[in-house]
């Protein structure tokens, strides 16, 4: 993946990518303004490693308006991102015993080679239309389970309610969750389901970001885990990097307290919604025999081509060559599946998704034909 991020492309359709273009500039300029004059000299001495006491208070009104999560500001953990909150759990939950994680398969591959790179051992768990097989999960041996509940990665899925009381159960006996609340905020047909955080406090833990929001360049996220690991992720937090830069964490602290960041965030949902929309007409234009997956949520939708004579990365590669870059869904995939792509819409106008999506269909046939010969 990270080889494929630095190829020049014309049109990029890979999947994780918000607006970038919608980065809401004059409003943190103006929030940045009002931070630094009212900082004084000794703010910009070293902060406290779990974070500014203003952003964590912020998040704590944030995850209880947006993901119905009741927390203390002295639950949150501020961090780099999901992938640091990954790694960070990776360092504190072998000191509680648990090294074997259970991840989604389909699932994200960053995620788990973030896990892999902390040292847990990985064992895939089947995802289905209801979302991660729990019965699979207890016959995995595993002592937690990753998951994007809310909106899986890849699939699109939603953990139904079945699955999510299975899973609660799960790991009242135990376990431990690891929420990614991966975009879950971007939910264009009704309201995101509840966060698990918020029915099983001291079984989930949950990381969060402004990566899909905002912008991935912020390195802004926050974590809350169980008050038995919370003194360990701390400490990781502090030898990891001293904690997050505080200019940043209090200008994000300003803009969720403003309401400037909900009215950000109803700005892109309605923007990411038109350009699914304009997705969803090009692919059953275009793309012959694609099935689209879950639900009207998100950044990016899978397409899986059941029955195709061609493997999902010779189409990747093919639409590279034409302009056009995407993820294959095997790259996702700890097991054989049907051929797919992962398209991201959210950073790209209609007019690009349209072009995009006809030179997939273009390189579509064009593995077809070679596969013929």
């Amino acid at each position: 993946m990270d080889a494929l991020r630095a190829v020049p492309c014309r049109i990029d359709l890979s999947p994780g990518v918000p607006d970038l273009t919608a980065f809401p500039r004059t409003a943190w300029l103006q929030a940045e303004r009002r931070v630094l004059a009212a900082l004084t000299p000794a703010d910009f001495g070293y902060g406290n490693p779990q974070g500014a006491p203003a952003l964590r208070e912020a998040v704590a009104g944030w995850l209880a308006r947006n993901r119905g999560i009741r927390a203390e500001p002295g639950e949150v953990v501020v961090v780099a991102g999901v992938a640091q909150a990954l790694w960070l759990l990776a360092r504190a939950l072998p000191e509680q015993g648990v090294r074997r994680v259970a991840v989604e398969d389909p699932g994200s591959l960053g995620a788990r080679q973030q896990l892999e790179y902390g040292g847990l051992d990985i064992v895939g768990v089947p995802v289905d239309g209801a979302g991660l097989d729990v019965a699979a999960l207890r016959a995995s041996g595993a002592q937690a389970v990753l998951l994007t509940p809310a909106h899986q990665f890849p699939t699109g899925v939603v953990l139904d309610g079945e699955r999510r009381r299975a899973l609660l159960e799960w790991a009242a006996s135990g376990g431990v969750v690891i929420e990614d609340d991966y975009d879950a905020e971007h939910r264009y047909d009704r309201a995101p389901v509840p966060a698990l955080r918020a029915l099983l406090p001291e079984g989930v833990c949950y990381a969060g970001s402004v990566s899909k929001l905002l912008a991935p360049a912020l390195r802004l996220g926050w974590l809350l885990v169980p008050e038995r690991l919370r003194d360990r992720v701390v400490a990781a937090k502090r030898y990891a990097d001293l904690g997050n830069p505080v200019l940043a964490q209090l200008v994000l602290a300003r803009l969720m307290e403003s309401g400037e960041l909900e009215r950000h965030l109803r700005f892109v949902r309605r923007r990411h919604r038109r350009r699914r929309d304009a997705m969803l007409r090009a692919v059953a234009a275009e793309l012959s025999g694609a099935r689209v997956h879950g639900a009207a949520a998100g950044l990016h939708l899978m397409v899986t081509f059941d029955g195709a004579p061609f493997a999902d990365t010779d189409l990747a590669t093919a639409a590279l060559a034409l302009g056009v870059k995407t993820h294959p869904l095997s790259w996702h995939r700890m097991r054989p599946g049907p051929p797919g792509l992962i398209l991201g819409y959210a950073a790209g106008p209609t007019g690009e998704i349209e072009e995009g999506i006809a030179l997939l269909g273009q390189a579509m046939r064009t593995c077809a034909r070679g596969q013929r010969r």
